[in-house]
């Protein structure tokens, strides 16, 4: 049995209003019908174009956005049947990594604050003394280390962020994570330096990862297998190798042709 499996999952937005009295466009399927399923383990790379609908389909297997129609089940339960007491306990095991390290971290909080927060909430912290411990531990994990405990976000580079999120995000010790394009908002060398992090740290923690970008290369290097998805579907899905080197929809070959080689 799969990890992660995801059939027929739909969702479907109402078009905005029409101006000036004009007829209504209808609706706006983000996700149309995609059923794909993720093995413990390894990381599946969704690649497609800004709009595709990756990031919708990534929040909607977390259920930070609810679906129009479709099943997600992890570890053979039923994620949209959930109640909000049985999802929070799942939340545990199901973490994101966003695509702005400015955004994702609360400016008020310090460091040791913001990682904690999830072990707090899940009650994980062994008592007040417990928690500082975790915290530095999470920290040196990432490339960190105790000094910046009590800084703040505004004090660190994008990358420096970056890491303090995926820091947070593996507080709980989960199973499975969405990176939601993790590197996009950085530049280059940078954003090899998280790729690799990732790469680390899915080794060391045995994680299953749901990897979000427009950029094939660092899907390629990343990913057990890659799906490419187009227009809110799901166009094709292979393995790394089979998906960059004989592709067979159009649109990935596109993808292929208009992306630059990285170096990672």
């Amino acid at each position: 049995m799969a990890l992660l499996e995801v059939r027929n999952l739909t969702k479907i937005y109402p078009q905005s209003e029409p101006v000036f009295g004009g007829k209504s466009r209808g609706e706006v399927r983000a996700v149309d019908e995609v059923s794909l399923d993720i093995q413990a383990g390894e990381t599946l790379g969704l690649v497609g174009e800004s709009g595709s609908g990756k990031s919708t389909l990534g929040r909607l297997i977390l259920r930070l956005v609810e679906p129009t129609s479709g099943s997600i089940r992890f570890e053979g339960r039923d994620l949209v049947a959930a109640s909000a007491g049985e999802m929070r306990r799942m939340r545990r095991d199901l973490q994101i990594i966003f695509q702005d390290p400015f955004a994702s971290l609360d400016p008020r909080y310090r460091v040791e604050d913001i990682i904690a927060e999830p072990l707090i909430i899940h009650g994980r912290t062994n008592g007040q003394a417990g928690i500082r411990p975790q915290v530095i531990e999470l920290l040196r994990a990432v490339g960190l280390d105790e000094s910046i405990l009590r800084r703040f976000p505004h004090e660190f580079s994008g990358g420096q962020r970056q890491r303090i999120g995926i820091a947070r995000a593996l507080a709980l010790r989960p199973k499975f994570i969405v990176a939601d394009e993790p590197v996009s908002a950085l530049d280059v060398s940078v954003g090899a330096q998280i790729v690799n992090l990732l790469a680390q740290l899915q080794r060391d923690f045995g994680l299953t990862y749901l990897f979000i970008s427009h950029s094939m290369p660092v899907v390629r290097y990343l990913s057990t297998r890659i799906a490419v998805m187009y227009g809110g579907k799901i166009v094709e899905v292979g393995s790394s190798e089979q998906i960059t080197e004989r592709p067979q929809h159009s649109y990935t070959r596109s993808l292929l042709e208009a992306t630059p080689e990285v170096a990672i």
